[in-house]
């Protein structure tokens, strides 16, 4: 088989493996309170990352924190702590077909936060898509059959892709380390801090056997996915990665009616539809802006899964912040003209 075959199919691949985590974590949240799960779903990505770094070598191969960097490294463990439990709370409340396409409005989020904050460049493309995530999202908020009240859960979800937001141009100024670096502390730190949490506030700790459920889905859905976008990148790009990911929440929707036997209503599918629109207009700047600037910028690409951003280096010209959510799939995208910088893509 061709290598660009073989690496579409571990972006497919990368895609359907954390399309799995919003429909399976509702299942497994009957079993597993929200905070525990949120801990556990971490905990598995760090310590499956961690164990993936020896085996491949990965973590030689960055450098170690600075003291510049530190602020942003807690800002991103404290984030990373406050979006998992926000999702899974209100995952409880919501169905996972709505929370998957809400995870997209971590895009809109992401990349008002990089033009307020850190002045990067959106384009007229990007901007139209953030806007159309925006009126997808308010449509997927309402409660549905003529009312006018907002759904705690979607909100809770829209807090959570807000959190992640922020987290995002946290994790861009870590630019030099490497992918397996970021998943490890993230999952460690941030899954320990919301077990920490959940002891505090009287959760229980699950059976074992809901325990290595919760860390399998956790490797599973954030750390393969991770590994098999990375390997996806090197032979097909990032820009074709990115548009082979953006499948992502689109397949979620459909585990999530497959598995849990949801029926949304119509206002779901108008949201559907529109969010549709909006992953178009994204993968069209994407693509575009790789083969229409010659210069290279090398940066990160951070990819978060519905509730773990890891990162990818990889060169390219401009910034884009990329999300799928996890989602984590939404997608986000974020441009700057400068010589380095991260094209960041949240789970």
């Amino acid at each position: 088989m061709k290598t660009k075959n073989i690496a579409t199919i571990f972006a497919i691949l990368a895609a359907a493996l954390y399309a799995i985590n919003i429909p399976l974590s509702k299942i497994l949240l009957t079993q597993v309170s929200p905070t525990m799960m949120a801990a556990f779903l971490y905990l598995g990505a760090g310590l499956g990352l961690f164990i993936y770094g020896i085996l491949t070598g990965e973590r030689e191969k960055s450098n170690s924190l600075t003291k510049a960097e530190l602020p942003y490294t807690i800002g991103m463990i404290l984030l990373d702590i406050a979006a998992p439990i926000l999702l899974m709370i209100g995952l409880e409340m919501t169905n996972s077909a709505n929370a998957s396409l809400l995870n997209n409005f971590e895009i809109v989020a992401t990349s008002l936060i990089a033009f307020f904050a850190f002045k990067e460049l959106l384009s007229k493309r990007l901007t139209l898509a953030i806007i159309f995530v925006t009126l997808a999202s308010i449509t997927l908020s309402f409660e549905g059959e003529g009312s006018f009240q907002f759904n705690t859960g979607s909100l809770l979800v829209l807090a959570a892709s807000c959190c992640w937001g922020l987290e995002n141009n946290c994790t861009r100024m870590l630019s030099s380390k490497s992918s397996v670096q970021i998943t490890t502390i993230k999952g460690f730190f941030s899954g320990l801090g919301s077990l920490i949490i959940a002891l505090a506030i009287g959760e229980k700790i699950p059976e074992i056997k809901w325990i290595i459920a919760v860390l399998l889905l956790g490797f599973i859905a954030y750390g393969l996915s991770i590994n098999f976008y990375i390997k996806a990148q090197k032979d097909l790009g990032a820009a074709k990665t990115s548009a082979y990911y953006s499948i992502a929440p689109f397949l979620g929707v459909f585990f999530g009616i497959l598995l849990l036997n949801e029926k949304p209503g119509v206002q779901f599918y108008i949201g559907l539809m529109i969010m549709i629109i909006a992953t178009v207009l994204m993968i069209k700047d994407t693509i575009e802006l790789q083969h229409t600037h010659e210069h290279v910028h090398v940066h990160t690409h951070e990819h978060r899964h519905g509730n773990l951003v890891h990162t990818h280096e990889h060169e390219h010209v401009h910034s884009h912040t990329h999300i799928h959510t996890e989602g984590e799939g939404t997608h986000r995208h974020t441009h700057e003209d400068i010589p380095e910088h991260n094209h960041q893509h949240n789970f």
